[in-house]
């Protein structure tokens, strides 16, 4: 086994430097993003064909949480615990 060749940190640099001036131009920003949302309505799109009952879940739960759903219930319950609870903590540190 031969030994696994890294990319340079050099070569990343230059990658990121490159990347920061292309996206400097609000032209060049508005056609990165156009490229993305057409990618990801294809691979959407190709993931409904290949599992159509997760895409049906996706679309049924978007926007509607169902108060019945527990697991859904409580992840949310927690989430807005979490903000109250730091909140509280800083308050209190004062």
């Amino acid at each position: 086994m031969g030994k696994a060749k890294s990319i340079s940190p050099y070569m990343l640099l230059g990658i990121g430097v490159a990347g920061a001036s292309y996206l400097s131009s609000k032209d060049n920003r508005n056609k990165v993003k156009e490229v993305f949302y057409s990618v990801k309505d294809k691979v959407m799109d190709f993931w409904c064909e290949q599992n159509p009952s997760a895409c049906e879940d996706l679309i049924e739960k978007a926007g509607h949480p169902d108060p019945h759903d527990l697991e859904d219930t409580r992840m949310v319950g927690e989430g807005a615990m979490y903000s109250v609870e730091f909140y509280n903590k800083e308050e209190q540190q004062e």
